[in-house]
């Protein structure tokens, strides 16, 4: 199972920043997927959930902000960032928790600025 997430950069307070994360070595279209961060100093949280019914859960401090979706044909699960503020800076990681463990992405940084 690997998990590869990419698209993190440098972007105003503000603006907008699309992450993706490409999956194999599972069954995409029947798995729950998850997007975490890591702000600097803090401990790991979570972000949203992708689930495998199709439907999207978000943490408070993201709601109406971010949108999680896939794309099946791709493999690739995305986080669109919306109204970035500057306490969203962080590592963003993508994940799987299932039967066969818990995978990670590599991380990608998104450093909103003021």
């Amino acid at each position: 199972v690997q998990l590869q997430a990419s698209g993190g950069g440098l972007v105003q307070a503000g603006g907008s920043l699309g992450l993706s994360c490409k999956v194999s070595g599972i069954n995409f279209r029947i798995v729950n997927l998850d997007w975490y961060r890591q702000p600097p100093g803090k401990q790991r949280e979570l972000v949203g959930t992708s689930t495998s019914g199709g439907t999207s859960i978000y943490a408070g401090s993201v709601l109406g902000r971010f949108t999680i979706s896939r794309n099946y044909a791709r493999n690739t699960m995305y986080l669109q960032m919306n109204s970035l503020e500057p306490d969203d800076t962080a590592m963003y990681y993508c994940r799987h928790e299932g039967a066969r463990g818990t995978f990670w992405g590599q991380g990608t940084l998104v450093t909103v600025s003021s």
